[in-house]
């Protein structure tokens, strides 16, 4: 079995013989950070995914986020390296259902989370990811707002516009399970920390929040912030980033593993660069669909 140093030289090497970039989302293993040409959250990987011009991407995260590479850069080869990295909450609402509610409801849009499937963000109007839920509904003319899948993220956006809001009855089974209680006990710990919370979490958990912040976020405001502790209510693995990124501040993680995302080793990026596996392919009927709801999102800024 081949030591991460000897997968990292032969990776490097496979890159530079493919022209392939690599793309990875903050909750993968922190190992992988070093073969990263880009970690980010799903904004900052969704811009990353349409600009580049690598022949290959390789995108370390889950399953909708290598099909959102694919969508927004179709004549790349998008390689995702694990197929059990699949995100559950993307698996909570099927474009058959959200066609159903779209007929019960003829007078909303639809934004979707970028936590869906391609055939989901077919059915939406435009997608919004954590960092900019909020302006994404804001900018939507109409008054009710079909919001898939989650709602906790749905519920933070609700609190932040007077447009009526319509939940779907999904979930990120990380963030869902974070309690006040939770919160509590770490501010016992860390009295002097600030506490930033992923939108992701519940309603009463947000409302405990120094600061709401998708991944993205968090990173800007530990750089920002006065204060050098920081409690953080999201996927454990962010706290391994931030202290990359900040290693003379602390922080102290509440919230539990991705299960999902750690799925992706160091060996098996290397495979999917050596065996060009496991390539994303989608109808281009939908691709075409989906593209025009992740574009709208883009334009935003």
């Amino acid at each position: 079995m081949m030591t991460n140093k000897e997968l990292i030289e032969k990776i490097q090497k496979l890159k530079k013989e493919k022209n392939a970039v690599i793309l990875v989302h903050n909750y993968i293993t922190s190992d992988i950070y070093e073969i990263a040409d880009y970690i980010g959250d799903s904004l900052d990987l969704s811009r990353k995914s349409a600009a580049t011009d690598a022949d290959i991407i390789v995108f370390c995260g889950v399953d909708f986020m290598a099909e959102c590479a694919k969508i927004l850069s179709p004549d790349r080869t998008v390689l995702h390296p694990k197929r059990e990295s699949s995100c559950p909450m993307a698996a909570m609402v099927k474009a058959d259902d959200l066609r159903e509610k779209k007929r019960q409801h003829p007078n909303a849009k639809v934004v979707c989370y970028v936590n869906t499937t391609a055939s989901v963000k077919a059915e939406s109007d435009i997608c919004c990811t954590s960092a900019n839920a909020i302006e994404v509904v804001n900018s939507v003319k109409e008054k009710e707002i079909l919001f898939v899948p989650d709602r906790n993220l749905c519920a933070y956006a609700q609190s932040k516009t007077d447009k009526k809001l319509i939940p779907w009855n999904g979930y990120c089974y990380v963030h869902d399970v974070i309690t006040v209680k939770d919160i509590k006990k770490s501010k016992e710990s860390h009295p002097g920390a600030h506490v930033m919370v992923h939108p992701e979490c519940r309603p009463d958990v947000i409302a405990m929040a120094d600061a709401v912040c998708s991944t993205g976020q968090m990173i800007d405001y530990a750089k920002t912030s006065n204060v050098s502790e920081f409690i953080v209510a999201t996927e454990e693995g962010m706290c391994a980033r931030l202290k990359r990124e900040f290693p003379d501040k602390n922080f102290h993680a509440i919230g539990s593993i991705c299960n999902q995302m750690k799925e992706i080793s160091m060996y098996d990026v290397y495979m999917a660069l050596k065996m060009n596996q496991f390539e994303i392919k989608l109808d281009e009927e939908i691709r075409k669909s989906a593209k025009k709801a992740l574009d709208r999102m883009l334009e935003l800024r």
